[in-house]
């Protein structure tokens, strides 16, 4: 029996504002795989949301381990996978990106192939079909990315600055990604591009300088919070909370988290996100894990 591998991958946060499909951050909670080869598959579930993870075969982990297999022309053998998972399922941390990320490097690793990280990259944003979280669960941090035409991802990792802190306000109701896309328009007018590419351009040079006069005004977005804001109640008033030490409220990829970026000191911030919440009749949580620095890894 060869010994079990433990791979750790971090859940994300996308978009941030105006970088729709493009800017990703890695958070502090966790998918973690303990994975081994065996006689006949058997996998197991543990940690937040576990009873919504499926055991059998067509787990989301597993059935991209498949699709590695079969692009490679090669038979997957059978597996011990132990599941934890930290992240909270359909709520907009990264859930799928995180356990397609998994699947791939499971499925090489089981394969015997020598992935490095960029084919890793490369195959999980293919199979998601988008960069943003793929591309923070690989890389760590805060992430621009860019798929090319022949369908490889250009992704480019930059350091938190140490006065910036993130963290999650969790509303206790679901999102699925395809309903939070069905609301999207299909064309935008140039204005509203404009306005987009010209936040996303400031949003990343201030992360990139630590700059804090950028903000708000960074995170605003005409592309996607605009019209999903029907799905999440009290997102309107949300993305308008002005305080001190609070920089700004974006959608947490499709929604319905929030994340919340605010200045070192000032986390009671998070608490006004909380309560416009309640006044809209959702309760949450808070996650203040912070920025991952790292993407995957192996323990």
């Amino acid at each position: 029996m060869s010994p079990a591998t433990t791979l750790r991958v971090p859940g994300s946060s996308a978009n941030l504002g105006p970088g729709f499909d493009a800017l990703g951050i890695a958070l502090q909670v966790y998918l973690t795989c303990r994975f081994a080869p065996a006689s006949k598959l058997n996998i197991q579930c543990t940690g937040r949301d576990a009873a919504l993870v499926s055991c059998k075969e067509d787990n989301l982990i597993w059935q991209t381990a498949l699709t590695v297999a079969s692009r490679a022309h090669m038979a997957l053998p059978a597996a011990d996978l132990e599941i934890h998972n930290e992240i909270p399922l359909g709520k907009g941390l990264g859930s799928s990106a995180a356990a397609i990320t998994a699947g791939v490097i499971i499925g090489a690793r089981l394969l015997g192939l020598d992935w490095k990280q960029q084919r890793i990259l490369d195959e999980a944003a293919r199979l998601e079909g988008h960069p943003d979280n793929v591309a923070a669960s690989v890389l760590g941090s805060v992430v621009a990315s860019a798929v090319e035409p022949g369908g490889n991802t250009r992704a480019v990792r930059l350091e938190m600055p140490p006065n910036f802190r993130v963290a999650v306000v969790v509303p206790n109701f679901a999102l699925p990604t395809k309903q939070a896309r069905a609301v999207l328009p299909d064309v935008y007018s140039r204005a509203d591009a404009t306005f987009n590419i010209q936040r996303a351009a400031l949003l990343m040079a201030a992360i990139a300088t630590g700059n804090t006069s950028a903000f708000p005004a960074a995170l605003d977005d005409r592309l996607h919070q605009p019209f999903r804001s029907q799905l999440v109640p009290g997102l309107t008033e949300i993305l308008r909370l002005r305080a001190p030490g609070l920089l700004g409220c974006t959608l947490s990829g499709a929604g319905p988290a929030v994340l919340v970026f605010y200045e070192q000191g000032y986390d009671e911030v998070c608490e006004l996100v909380r309560q416009t919440f309640a006044m809209n009749g959702c309760t949450t949580e808070v996650i203040t894990s912070g920025v991952a620095v790292s993407g995957y890894e192996f323990l």
